[in-house]
C-alpha cells in the first residue's frame, strides 16, 4: 500500500473520530440541558404516618431511601405523625393534633372522603398510599421538571434563648398564599411497647416537631420565631418552609435551612 493511500485512510479515520467525538459532546450537552431544566422544579413530600399503624413502617423506610437517593436535589421530606392512632394502645411521642388537622385539610383540598395512613402528598397536588415506591418516584421526577414563578428565600436561621429565629422573603406568590414553616428533626428511633407495632424498634426521618403558618398577603417578608422542643440539638434539626395556596393546597415554592450553615437556601 502506497504512503499516499495510508495517509488518506488515516485522515479519514481521524475525521470520523472527530465527528464521533463531536456527537458525543453534543449529546452530553443535551443531557446537561435536560438536567438543568429539571432542576428548576422541586418536590415537597408530606407523609402522614403513625407509630401505632402497622402499615406505616414501610412508608417511613421508603421516604428514608428517597432522602438518600435524592440527596442534593430540591426534594423536601416532612413526616407528620398524626394523633388519631393513639387511642389504640400506643401514644406516638411525635404525634400532634395539628398534624391530623393538616391531613383533614388535604382531604378537603383534594376532595377525599376520608383520611388514612400512610398517606403521601406531593406538592399539595397529588396524594397516594405512602408506601407506593413507583408512584412516589414518578411524582418526584415529574415535579422536578415543573418550574414556578414563586421564589422563597430563607436566611439567618439560628438558635436564640430556646427559639429558632430566621428571616424569610417570598415573591411571585399566588393570591391567598401562606408560608408554612416546619421545624424538622432529622432522625429518631422509638421502641414501641404496645399497639400494632408492639415489640418493634421503629426508625424515622424528617419528623415535623413544630408547624407555623404566616399569611403572605400581609407579610411577604419578615422574621419568624419558633419554640424549640426539649432536648434540641442544632445538628439534628433543620427548618423546611414552603409557599402554599390556601384555596387549593398547591405548593409553589420551597426552601430549607440548617442551623449549622450561615448561607441561605433558595428554590423556585
Amino acid at each position: 500500500m502506497s504512503s499516499f493511500k495510508i495517509f488518506i485512510i488515516a485522515a479519514s479515520l481521524g475525521f470520523a473520530a472527530m465527528i464521533t467525538q463531536a456527537f458525543i459532546i453534543i449529546k452530553d450537552k443535551d443531557t446537561l440541558k435536560v438536567q438543568t431544566e429539571a432542576d428548576k422544579g422541586f418536590a415537597v413530600v408530606e407523609l402522614f404516618t403513625s407509630e401505632g399503624c402497622s402499615s406505616c413502617p414501610p412508608a417511613d423506610a421508603l421516604v428514608a431511601r428517597v432522602q438518600k437517593e435524592d440527596a442534593g436535589k430540591p426534594v423536601y421530606i416532612l413526616a407528620y405523625h398524626v394523633d388519631y392512632w393513639n387511642r389504640l394502645g400506643w401514644k406516638d411521642v411525635f404525634s400532634d393534633a395539628a398534624y391530623s388537622a393538616r391531613q383533614q385539610q388535604y382531604a378537603r383540598w383534594l376532595n377525599l372522603s376520608s383520611v388514612y395512613t400512610p398517606q403521601a402528598v406531593v406538592n399539595g397536588r397529588k396524594e397516594f398510599v405512602g408506601s407506593e415506591n413507583g408512584t412516589l418516584h414518578e411524582a418526584i421526577v415529574s415535579d422536578l421538571q415543573r418550574s414556578s414563578k414563586t421564589e422563597l428565600i430563607l436566611n439567618g436561621l439560628r438558635e436564640n434563648d430556646g427559639k429558632a429565629e430566621l428571616q424569610y422573603q417570598a415573591s411571585g406568590t399566588p393570591v391567598n398564599a401562606a408560608l408554612v414553616v416546619a421545624l424538622v428533626e432529622k432522625n429518631a428511633t422509638t421502641r414501641v411497647e404496645r399497639g400494632e407495632n408492639g415489640g418493634r424498634t421503629l426508625s424515622h426521618v424528617q419528623i415535623v416537631r413544630k408547624l407555623q403558618n404566616v399569611n403572605l398577603a400581609s407579610h411577604s417578608s419578615g422574621n419568624l420565631s419558633i419554640a424549640l422542643p426539649a432536648g434540641f440539638n442544632a445538628d439534628g434539626y433543620e427548618v423546611i418552609a414552603f409557599v402554599q395556596n390556601t384555596s387549593n393546597g398547591e405548593i409553589t415554592a420551597a426552601a430549607k435551612s440548617g442551623f449549622s450553615s450561615a448561607m441561605s437556601n433558595k428554590t423556585k
